[in-house]
């Protein structure tokens, strides 16, 4: 006899045997970690073999720095400890055992692109207050008639606000009321409120390397450059560049989705879609003439914007326009946002995060570590004739590595400095391969913890969005065409606009 308070239906279920299939195995924590833990704990115990190695080609001070650098991917990989504090706590080591001076901890937090990110929080911050981000959407949505119109009108006004909003979770937050609102609107149609769900992070996503301010990984990347080879990548630059990957890239994505999940029904289906159903999620009116803020924030936006765009004309510092703008943005009389408020809207654990890995960077290329690890992870490609293969294997490892590392700075922090130190051996730009395994890295959605877009917009309390199997499918059809596309663009793209990859 079984005594139980379970009910019925209860201990059915408890008695059935439990089927664990390989999308659930996938979204185990405790399995990803334990065989994370193993491979991190491989690549420790050779970090800390190389303490020991007295031998050339290593300095005191490229072993200690490699057995910190592995220590906190490690605990990147396999806590759940605050990326920040992990990269604060490892520059706070290397300091404390001389490799890194007090004086060269502290310069990151002062360096110019730190103080272009926080500016350009204020920037977006006063844009955002003023109501022009929504009137802009709801213009821009209003016009389709079609699901495909709309997948695609979205995915263009996305592309734009990489230029308005720096950080993809920025972007995402910002574009989560308007996400709400069309699934208010789309109730009576599941298929197509999914579709736009997974929309949304997937192109804020991929569309960020069409700016250097799209992700903080980009400031890591340019600075790793500007450290190794006197030179990093300029906003003006990195727009030309990133730019057309971010459109086709996006575009093709947006498709991808629609046509995986909605039927071809849903997608012939037309739309009423208009700008007043948007006056509930805005803070001033969404039709009739710009409010003066509106006019001032669009004023401001394309000064700032444009002046980036030709600082070879002018000269003036990118930080220094952007500071410019902050400070028109909450002035007294012309700003839409005080600069308390705009303050606050600024991530600053991202900055302190992102000044903690220029520091990591900057003493993984000085010590020699970054050298040592490339000999290590990619000595097989020492030698003639490697150099596309290299390539290729950067964009592959820097497409996967978000399963390892979910932090797209800390993926940039880890892999840039290796590849800036190996390409050279191996014939290739260091520019061209810091660049392709930046633009490659902007994929990562596997799992809802694989970037924070993709869990902002997992879970919503008012509205079915999708599940863990849906970005999984996603990921395994994305995937392949989205590394291909960044090598299409290394190989033939790029060469033909000034970044050969060949060295």
């Amino acid at each position: 006899m079984r005594i139980s308070t379970m009910p019925p239906g209860e201990q059915a279920r408890a008695a059935a045997p439990r089927v664990v299939t390989g999308t659930a195995l996938l979204r185990s924590r405790t399995a990803r970690r334990t065989v994370l833990g193993l491979l991190a704990l491989a690549g420790l115990l050779g970090g800390l073999g190389v303490v020991s190695d007295s031998g050339p080609g290593l300095s005191s001070d490229g072993r200690i720095t490699v057995v910190v650098f592995t220590v906190a991917v490690w605990a990147w990989v396999c806590t759940k400890v605050d990326d920040t504090y992990i990269a604060l706590g490892a520059a706070v080591a290397l300091v404390l055992s001389g490799v890194l001076s007090t004086e060269g901890l502290f310069e990151t937090l002062g360096d110019d692109t730190v103080w272009l990110l926080l500016a350009a929080f204020v920037i977006a911050a006063g844009v955002t207050s003023s109501g022009l981000s929504t009137r802009a959407t709801a213009y821009v949505v209003s016009a389709a008639r079609t699901p495909r119109q709309l997948a695609h009108l979205l995915t263009g006004a996305l592309v734009v606000t990489t230029f308005a909003v720096p950080s993809t979770s920025g972007r995402a937050a910002l574009s989560l009321p308007v996400f709400l609102c069309m699934a208010r609107v789309f109730a009576d149609r599941p298929q197509l409120v999914r579709a736009l769900a997974l929309l949304f992070p997937t192109v804020i996503l991929l569309s960020a390397v069409g700016s250097l301010l799209g992700a903080g990984a980009h400031l890591v990347t340019s600075e790793v450059l500007r450290t190794a080879t006197g030179e990093g990548i300029s906003f003006v630059r990195w727009l030309l560049l990133g730019l057309p990957l971010a459109v086709v890239a996006s575009h093709a994505a947006a498709e991808l989705v629609l046509v995986i999940f909605t039927s071809a029904e849903e997608r012939r289906r037309r739309l009423v879609l208009t700008a007043a159903d948007f006056a509930a999620d805005s803070p001033s009116p969404v039709t009739g003439p710009l409010s003066v803020a509106e006019s001032r924030a669009a004023l401001l936006l394309a000064t700032v914007v444009l002046l980036w765009c030709s600082e070879p004309l002018h000269g003036v510092d990118p930080a220094v326009v952007a500071l410019i703008g902050a400070l028109v943005a909450t002035s007294p009389r012309y700003g839409s946002v005080s600069l308390s408020s705009g303050l606050k809207a600024a991530p600053w654990s991202l900055l302190l995060f992102l000044a903690a890995t220029l520091a990591l960077g900057a003493a993984l290329t000085s010590s020699g570590a970054a050298a040592w690890f490339a000999g290590a992870l990619f000595g097989g490609f020492a030698g003639g004739g490697a150099g596309i293969g290299f390539l290729v294997v950067v964009v592959v490892v820097s497409t996967a590595m978000h399963l390892l590392v979910q932090s797209r700075s800390a993926r940039s922090s880890v892999l840039v400095p290796i590849v800036v130190a190996l390409a050279p051996v191996v014939g290739i730009s260091p520019v061209a391969a810091a660049f392709a395994s930046t633009a490659a890295a902007g994929f990562c959605h596997t799992l809802p913890s694989s970037a924070k877009p993709v869990a902002l917009f997992a879970k919503v309390e008012d509205a079915e969005t999708y599940t863990a199997a849906d970005l999984l499918r996603l990921s395994l059809l994305l995937a392949p065409p989205s590394a291909a596309l960044v090598l299409l663009f290394s190989l033939v793209v790029w060469p033909l606009m000034g970044m050969p990859y060949r060295a």
